[in-house]
């Protein structure tokens, strides 16, 4: 014989037939012992090995989760995939990764595909597409606060208590004009109006200029903040890669940090754990927003009709070395 061995191969091996093999592939007691101990002859001299692919689609599973993640190069994102992994793997499910940015209609390939269920890790920017798929698939939205369809969980962290947590330790240290270098999309709003509205609420003037969560926008945003008259003594961004734009802006101008002005940043990544940078940032709970969803993915494969709702994950704000009390005068 030559090639893989099949099921097949092995029913005529032990002179059965298919669906005898696989009531005993299944273990079912309908089988006599001798038949049973034909069956598994035949497997051992055959060396054949059931395809787990083909046993899981028989069963009306895969096995498979499909995780959407908005973009590969942010790393709070992959952040979040390491919490979630994990709660996939420990339960028998399988993780299979695409971009949106490269594949946009990844979301309905993997429907296609018939995964048992789907994460999708940032905003993506056909929320239509994630709802329709939702509508067959079980899904859940991790990192956004975009408010889905009836068929959808959301997990995130608290931006607004998040944003707090910064704004009161910039106030704390005695800073009352505060910039802020604004994201993009549903997060990106979100933080600016919790930005604006806890300045204010504080007894201080918000600054704000607009940027897409970019190093280099950050960077062009904070020369716009930092570079004129009636500058903020500190600054606030969207997340920790236009934060580090802002610190290099700054360097540019020949500012000095945390003297001259103070920055934070936002997400608590690994670039602002790194020594060189030292980042005051808010730790948005990534690893346990990833947990979350993977949790409640699971939840709802048990039980799909669980109801839905938004779970919120609890920030931490996270000093270091980039803020500090204003300079005198």
């Amino acid at each position: 014989m030559s090639g893989r061995p099949t099921i097949r191969s092995v029913a005529a091996r032990a002179g059965v037939s298919k669906s005898l093999v696989s009531l005993v592939l299944q273990d079912s007691p309908k089988v006599s012992p001798e038949r049973r101990a034909a069956v598994l002859a035949a497997v051992d001299e055959l060396g054949y090995r059931p395809d787990p692919t083909a046993r899981s689609l028989a069963r009306g599973r895969t096995r498979a989760v499909g995780l959407v993640l908005d973009d590969l190069r942010n790393p709070w994102f992959v952040d979040v995939l390491e919490g979630l992994r994990p709660v996939l793997r420990e339960a028998g499910l399988r993780p299979v990764l695409a971009e949106a940015r490269s594949e946009p209609e990844a979301p309905r390939t993997f429907a296609d595909l018939r995964v048992d269920g789907l994460v999708v890790i940032g905003t993506l920017p056909d929320l239509a597409l994630v709802e329709e798929v939702a509508a067959s698939v079980p899904t859940v939205l991790a990192g956004t606060r975009t408010a889905g369809g009836a068929a959808l969980d959301v997990v995130a962290g608290d931006d607004d208590a998040g944003v707090r947590l910064v704004v009161e330790h910039l106030l704390g240290l005695g800073h009352r004009r505060i910039g802020h270098v604004a994201g993009s999309g549903p997060v990106g709003r979100l933080r600016r109006e919790a930005f604006e509205d806890a300045v204010r609420a504080g007894g201080g003037t918000p600054v704000v200029e607009a940027a897409d969560m970019t190093e280099d926008a950050g960077h062009r945003a904070g020369r716009r903040l930092l570079g004129g008259a009636g500058r903020p003594t500190a600054v606030l961004a969207a997340n920790d890669a236009s934060a580090v734009g802002v610190l290099a802006a700054a360097g540019d101008l020949a500012l000095a940090v945390p003297a001259d002005v103070s920055v934070a940043g936002y997400d608590d990544t690994s670039t602002a754990r790194l020594r060189a940078v030292s980042l005051t940032s808010v730790d948005n709970a990534a690893h346990e927003v990833g947990r979350t969803a993977g949790h409640r993915l699971l939840a709802r494969l048990a039980d799909p009709a669980l109801p839905v709702g938004v779970h919120l994950v609890e920030p931490r704000l996270v000093t270091r070395s980039t803020t500090a009390a204003p300079r005198a005068g």
